[in-house]
């Protein structure tokens, strides 16, 4: 297994969105200042997120995205799957043809070790995330290091 970028960012983005979102919808824009990903990388794998059931928007203003099921529900395996990320260690993508149409000597090795991580990220929702407290101090840095206060423009008199 090789857990690209777009499995870490739709992990990272998904607890970034069930962080901030338990007040109001959430915008792209904002987890992308927050978590320094691309805006247009972000659209693209909410899409994905969003035809998995994970996400909703929201429109209008105030709008943004929410989640579509509670915390609990959505564990670290399903985002990564629903970004089209393998949790597959073998070569072969779990054919059993990886040496000349047939099982290589690795083969049970690798499938063993695929079993772990996809029970080990099964075994982990967001709401375990959420609950750890390195999460909250991060969590809490970004938004501060990304709020932008609001200036009122007071007419000159």
């Amino acid at each position: 297994m090789r857990l690209t970028t777009k499995g870490r960012y739709a992990v990272t983005a998904m607890l970034d969105l069930a962080y901030h979102s338990q007040i109001k919808p959430v915008t792209l824009t904002d987890i992308a200042a927050r978590q320094t990903i691309s805006l247009s990388y972000l659209e693209q794998l909410f899409a994905r997120l969003r035809r998995a059931g994970m996400v909703k928007g929201v429109r209008g203003p105030g709008g943004g995205y929410k989640l579509c099921r509670e915390t609990s529900e959505i564990n670290v395996a399903d985002i990564i799957t629903a970004v089209d990320e393998s949790l597959d260690s073998t070569k072969c993508g779990g054919e059993a043809n990886c040496q000349k149409e047939q099982a290589c000597l690795t083969h049970d090795l690798w499938t063993g070790l695929s079993a772990q991580i996809r029970n080990y990220l099964e075994d982990i929702s967001l709401a375990d995330l959420l609950e750890k407290d390195q999460v909250k101090i991060v969590a809490k840095r970004q938004h501060h290091d990304t709020h932008q206060p609001i200036e009122i423009y007071r007419h000159p008199e």
